[in-house]
């Protein structure tokens, strides 16, 4: 069970460039999303945008939901959701960054979990992904989702 950690006061920024950055980031219609977005409806897909699907917790919103298939995908920010491949802690504040985004990938896991129990299937999309490759997975996912059960 996902249980909020507070990592404390948030730091002072250390520069006003990084002030800026962090007051710019934002969070629901990053390119990335855009980006998967529009290769999704190329393929003839349609879907609503970062809604919480029923019989979930109503602040965990999807970036890009699939009703009929009952697919929620999510694109993670390989800073904010901590990439295995990307992902870096800042030098500046490095304790309290470790908190903070230690608990962003709990509540992560904690969301696919409760998505998963309302009988959604869960896709992540880390933003360095190419959206026509996850689009393409996607779209098979719907199709085999919305095949008629075969006799």
């Amino acid at each position: 069970m996902y249980r909020y950690v507070e990592p404390g006061p948030a730091p002072a920024a250390t520069s006003e460039a990084t002030s800026r950055v962090m007051r710019r980031t934002r969070r629901s219609g990053t390119a990335p999303e855009l980006a998967l977005r529009r290769a999704l409806h190329r393929r003839g897909l349609r879907f609503l945008v970062d809604v919480a699907p029923r019989g979930t917790n109503r602040r965990r919103r999807v970036d890009v939901l699939l009703r009929g298939a009952r697919i929620a995908v999510f694109v993670d920010g390989c800073f904010w959701h901590s990439c295995p491949q990307h992902g870096q802690l800042p030098k500046a504040n490095r304790e309290w960054w470790r908190v903070k985004l230690h608990g962003v990938v709990v509540r992560d896991r904690d969301t696919d979990v409760q998505l998963t129990a309302a009988g959604w299937l869960v896709v992540r999309v880390w933003e360095h992904d190419d959206p026509d490759e996850a689009s393409d997975r996607i779209a098979a996912l719907v199709a085999s989702r919305l095949k008629p059960p075969q006799d």
